[in-house]
């Protein structure tokens, strides 16, 4: 009979090592494979929401034009994903082990990020009408804050539990930290904003994706350095 993994992780939990003993810790090998599995069907699955318009007498190019707001959701949303990709991918790089936790945090992470081309599909289709799209810009930004958030609480647990690689470099974690931490805010932001000025608040998370994208450390060290490196 073969091993039921969900016993395996409640004896993991109820079998906790006293304090001067080492705590049981994993492999981060299969969560990242996992992860990186999630975030790749998830980015996908945003481009099978792009609809080619009816070609109209009028001109095909103004049809195109006029669903604008379904391809402004997906740029926002590929950029968003892709940000959380690169920060997922930065704090495994940093971990050591992981613990049931982790693993548990990772999953709830997954489980926002596999969401996304829902509110983004909503988004496209009630732009034109205020009401609705205030109702979907509300959700997209409360998806977007849920990523962000979890992405922040999995970093932050690992540190404080000790999960990262020893000898890790202490300015790049800061700059992680620092990098994680203000999104939250801009977030919550947008929420509000949504509130009164939809569009604004969708470009407003376009701008976060992006900030979150661009290795402005990893630039500013090259400039000093005099070059690329």
């Amino acid at each position: 009979m073969g091993v039921n993994p969900w016993d395996t992780l409640r004896e993991m939990d109820e079998s906790a090592p006293p304090p001067d003993q080492p705590r049981f810790s994993l492999r981060t090998a299969r969560m990242e494979a996992f992860s990186d599995g999630v975030f790749a069907i998830a980015i996908t699955l945003l481009v099978l929401e792009l609809t080619v318009p009816p070609a109209s007498v009028e001109g095909t190019l103004r049809a195109i034009w006029l669903e604008w707001p379904l391809y402004l959701a997906y740029v926002v949303s590929f950029a968003s994903i892709g940000s959380a990709w690169l920060a997922h991918s930065t704090i495994t790089e940093y971990l050591e082990r992981a613990d049931s936790v982790v693993l548990r945090l990772n999953l709830l992470l997954l489980l926002v990020v596999s969401l996304l081309p829902f509110p983004t599909r909503m988004l496209g289709e009630y732009v034109h009408e205020l009401d609705a799209e205030r109702v979907a810009v509300t959700i997209y930004g409360f998806n977007l804050l849920a990523i962000a958030a979890f992405t922040s609480i999995l970093w932050h647990y690992a540190v404080a539990e000790h999960l990262v690689k020893t000898g890790s470099d202490d300015d790049d974690m800061r700059a992680l930290t620092a990098k994680l931490t203000p999104s939250l805010g801009f977030y919550g932001l947008g929420i509000a904003l949504g509130l009164l000025a939809p569009r604004v608040a969708v470009f407003l998370y376009l701008a976060i994706a992006t900030f979150l994208l661009i290795p402005f450390r990893t630039i500013v060290r090259n400039v000093r350095r005099g070059g690329p490196g």
